[in-house]
């Protein structure tokens, strides 16, 4: 009987799934947020090119 309490009472695999959720749901977020990041510094970085490969025409065309 003191088994079945003491089973009972154990709550540690019930943290653990709580920590495994906690865990998940973090990922989650840190997945959405970094893709988010990348698509921005992609836009910006194609921004950049798009300026030096127009600096370096012009540059070429003026005669420098």
């Amino acid at each position: 009987m003191n088994t079945i309490k003491s089973f009972l009472k154990d709550d540690s695999g019930a943290t653990a799934i709580e920590y495994g959720l906690i865990a998940a749901l973090v990922s989650v977020a840190a997945i959405a947020a970094l893709g988010s990041l990348g698509n921005s510094l992609r836009d910006i970085f194609g921004v950049v090119s798009n300026e030096l490969g127009d600096a370096a025409q012009n540059a070429t065309q003026a005669g420098g």
